[in-house]
């Protein structure tokens, strides 16, 4: 994970250098609007978790699943947040071969991701 976030933040600069790409208002300021968007549900997941925020996979027994905040809503808000980050942040300076790259090895990423938390959960309950 933390190879795959490196690599967008790295392709994200290198794309837009070797092709000289220009800024476009029409899709950089909305794009820019989603990152700013992502980063606020990323914080809001953080607060609402608290001391419980962590990067690893960790059932602590005894404690309920969170669902208030952004968990109201959505299972995995976190990873709404990096997906849409991962997409939008590129295409802010229309590096569009990051963010599709990014964006398939992302997806592939938390659906491994997703299911090993799926499986922990689901053990912790029995």
């Amino acid at each position: 994970m933390v190879a795959l976030h490196t690599g967008l933040l790295v392709g994200c600069v290198i794309e837009v250098w070797l092709t000289a790409r220009v800024f476009s208002g029409l899709l950089g300021w909305p794009m820019l609007a989603l990152v700013v968007a992502s980063q606020a549900l990323r914080w809001w997941c953080i607060r609402v978790l608290g001391y419980r925020w962590n990067t690893r996979i960790v059932i602590v027994p005894g404690l309920p699943l969170v669902t208030n905040g952004p968990y109201r809503f959505l299972p995995h808000p976190n990873y709404v947040a990096v997906t849409v980050e991962g997409f939008a942040l590129p295409l802010v300076h229309g590096a569009w071969l990051t963010a599709v790259i990014f964006t398939a090895l992302n997806a592939s990423l938390l659906s491994v991701r997703m299911r090993a938390e799926g499986e922990a959960l689901r053990s912790a309950r029995a």
